[in-house]
């Protein structure tokens, strides 16, 4: 295949003395390109505030119709762009595919909403006048981006914007910038006007973070990270009243009675807890195993992650990649050594991986409780704590003793139990027998410290419209 960085990017994307993007799975560099400071960033944000008058000018038809073809456009270079994010971020290729289709989705899905953004007429209050309301673009939009999934965050914000007719400037993670890059160079190609939607590395985030809370043409940040920045950036926006989408931090329960089908429950346990390597905001954080099950659950989770390969996300199809760099394994290696001295028996066997690159092994831990360090901390790495529970009443209260709340599991055969539990565990998105939960149709968000503001379905381009009451009278 042709070299997809300089197959897919702009020209003007590299600068020899720019940001080096670094392969996790082996340290090798894989592009080095150019950085923004705040000045040249300002500029870009006041060029994408004058550019957004004439798009938002245009038809819903022809916003619809630009968004489309730029869909075409990751479609026809899906290959290529997988590869790209496998290069930059160390996940397997097979998932890069993955998330290719799903990033590709939500611009399909929001270049159809675009035609949809519906007022109202309602029914007056008095003889003569009439009582409707408009759906407005908020304006010029920041989008701060993290590493873990690093196309898919950009066309969940970029996409719905685009389509309520707003202009939106993205800052990506510093260790994934390439296909922001990517997407940013196939809109352009695609008819999105070049100032209209920029994306600029820049090398701290907090210097991008305090421009886009600070200057006046940015009405509306979305921020996907961790609780304490989203903490940060809504004190620092409240000072202009922004309009903000915050998807935060998680610590997700994975519930498993004792009437759950095991084998279906293993298998979401799989998918949601060590896909990316852990390093997803919405996958298993603690597996919640009723007692009956509890040891046949443990039994058959840690046969299938000792069945695991750990490798080169480009060389051995069906293998667990890398994390995104050397701090990530130390940091989950700690939280393994921390857990195990409170405790904790790690019971699987799992391999280790290449000596060189970012890899941890699999590891599956019994006996842990509800006290331990590890059962409030986000993991973000294959580690897949177990912790024992007697009834509904108890998974419960246990998989609601954390200030977060983006997702939760539930494996149970019985339907009441399942209504309970929806209506009873205190988060934004909750899977039934499955554990993966995310789509472009379905709003995608948390509550509590988890965030608000919801990416996907038609509440994903309300989130970048507002509302006009209008009153016609002398009628």
């Amino acid at each position: 295949m042709t070299n997809p960085v300089h197959h897919l990017l702009h020209p003007d994307a590299f600068d020899a003395a720019g940001l080096a993007v670094t392969n996790p799975a082996d340290g090798s560099i894989v592009a080095t390109v150019r950085r923004y400071d705040v000045a040249a960033l300002t500029a870009i944000v006041e060029s994408a505030d004058a550019a957004r008058h004439a798009w938002a000018a245009r038809t819903a038809k022809e916003r619809s119709d630009v968004l489309r073809a730029w869909f075409n456009a990751m479609v026809e270079n899906a290959e290529a762009l997988a590869l790209l994010m496998t290069l930059e971020s160390g996940k397997p290729l097979e998932e890069s595919r993955g998330e290719v289709r799903y990033g590709a989705g939500y611009i399909e899905w929001f270049s159809e909403e675009a035609r949809r953004a519906y007022g109202e007429v309602i029914p007056s209050f008095a003889p003569g006048k009439r009582v409707l309301t408009l759906r407005q673009p908020v304006g010029t939009c920041a989008a701060i981006t993290p590493w873990n999934f690093p196309l898919a965050m950009i066309t969940r914000k970029v996409a719905p914007a685009l389509a309520a007719g707003c202009s939106i400037v993205v800052k990506p993670a510093e260790a994934t910038p390439l296909s922001a890059l990517a997407l940013e160079a196939l809109a352009h190609r695609a008819g999105v006007p070049r100032d209209l939607f920029r994306v600029a590395p820049a090398v701290r985030s907090s210097e991008a973070g305090d421009l886009f809370c600070s200057h006046p043409l940015v009405r509306k940040i979305s921020f996907t990270g961790s609780t304490e920045v989203g903490k940060v950036i809504m004190a620092k926006a409240a000072a202009q009243v922004k309009r903000l989408s915050l998807e935060l931090g998680g610590n997700a329960p994975f519930v498993v009675f004792d009437d759950a089908d095991i084998a279906r429950a293993v298998d979401g346990a799989m998918a949601s807890r060590f896909r990316n390597a852990g390093q997803t905001c919405v996958c298993a954080n603690r597996f919640l195993v009723q007692d009956g099950v509890h040891d046949a659950f443990v039994a058959a989770l840690t046969a299938r992650v000792d069945a695991l390969r750990v490798a080169d996300g480009q060389a051995v199809p069906g293998a667990m990649g890398s994390l995104i760099d050397g701090k990530a394994v130390t940091r989950v290696a700690g939280l393994v050594e921390a857990a195990v001295g409170e405790g904790a028996r790690e019971v699987s066997h799992g391999h280790d991986g290449p000596a060189r690159g970012a890899f941890h092994r699999p590891v599956v831990l019994a006996g842990v409780t509800p006290a331990m360090a590890i059962a409030h901390e986000e993991i973000f790495g294959p580690v897949a704590p177990v912790i024992r529970f007697t009834d509904e009443a108890d998974a419960l209260r246990i998989a609601n003793d954390t200030p977060f709340g983006l997702a939760a599991y539930v494996y149970t055969a019985d339907v009441a139990r399942q209504w309970r539990m929806m209506e009873g565990l205190e988060y934004g998105m909750v899977g039934v027998n499955d554990g993966l939960i995310s789509s472009e149709v379905a709003p995608f968000g948390g509550v509590k410290e988890s965030g608000f503001g919801r990416e996907g379905s038609s509440h994903g381009l309300a989130d970048y419209m507002s509302i006009k009451y209008c009153l016609v009278g002398g009628l």
